[in-house]
């Protein structure tokens, strides 16, 4: 799972169990995030999670850094059998818009920032796996 946290929405994204590919799961309002991995974790199997770790180009923190590393501590005492791995997320959500561009999508789906935060976490999850395939 891959979670691209955010002030007002969180993306999260998944893969299969073969962990060839991410895939958007949904968007939603952080304040609900941990009702949403809590009824999430009930029916499906996570073994690992991948939190973005925003910075500047000068490679340090971004302004919403410490409400995220407050979020990962909070994650890593309810749910302390699941690893937790922080990776730079700088350009996802360039990247995101980017390649809802490149998909084709009408100028008023590209706005659509719940789906921008979704697709940021997937680009997230599939830079992880593809950077520690064996």
């Amino acid at each position: 799972m891959a979670i691209d946290y955010g002030g007002k929405r969180t993306g999260i994204a998944v893969t299969d169990e073969m962990q060839i590919i991410a895939s958007g799961l949904t968007t939603v309002e952080t304040k609900n995030i941990f009702t949403f991995l809590e009824n999430y974790f009930k029916t499906d199997k996570v073994s690992k999670i991948v939190v973005g770790e925003p910075k500047r180009m000068n490679n340090e923190a971004s302004s919403i850094g410490a409400e995220i590393n407050k979020f990962v501590d909070k994650l890593a005492k309810l749910y302390p059998q699941i690893e937790i791995i922080r990776i730079d997320e700088r350009f996802t959500s360039k990247i995101a818009f980017q390649t809802m561009i490149d998909s084709g999508l009408k100028k008023k789906q590209r706005q659509n920032k719940a789906l921008v935060d979704e697709i940021a976490a997937t680009i997230l999850l599939q830079d992880y796996m593809s950077s520690n395939r064996f």
